[in-house]
């Protein structure tokens, strides 16, 4: 039998990275929404938003900023050029462990300080605070940042 072999979108070759499904909307959301019902007023919380990564650009699922006045009259570059403090990558089914630590390694050198990797399936997040060192949180534990005060209970994440 011959494998298929299913045509590559235009979100994937325009982001790098596989369509989202329903459970990476999901906790996309819950996370987008947690993190701004806490940390709106330290923290620009954003998704799908592009970095000027080499070699050719990136799009995290969420980018955390310093809190920075949102200014609608502003032409805005389609890549931002200064990294977050912290980017999150939800893996999809079709993603590998070793794409997704790669991606953070791309982040770390771009000059990010905290990656976060969510393993939906697990129900699980990865939170490097530098390349090959991380802490991972699952089930109803309460994901700690070790670079900012950052908590979240991941019963609230992955519901």
């Amino acid at each position: 039998m011959k494998a298929v072999i299913e045509p590559v979108s235009e979100y994937e070759l325009e982001r790098n990275k596989p369509m989202p499904t329903t459970p990476h909307a999901i906790i996309q959301s819950n996370l987008v929404f947690e993190l701004r019902s806490r940390y709106r007023q330290q923290y620009r919380i954003l998704s799908e938003l592009t970095l000027d990564t080499p070699p050719s650009g990136s799009t995290p699922d969420v980018v955390i900023y310093p809190f920075f006045a949102a200014d609608f009259t502003k032409e805005y570059p389609a890549r931002r050029t200064d990294a977050p403090l912290i980017t999150v990558e939800i893996q999809s089914p079709s993603q590998s462990l070793d794409e997704m630590v790669d991606k953070a390694n791309v982040y770390f050198a771009f000059g990010v300080k905290s990656c976060w990797i969510v393993q939906p399936r697990i129900e699980g997040i990865f939170v490097f605070e530098q390349p090959n060192q991380y802490q991972f949180f699952h089930h109803d534990d309460t994901l700690k940042d070790p670079h900012f005060e950052i908590e979240l209970s991941l019963s609230d994440v992955f519901v």
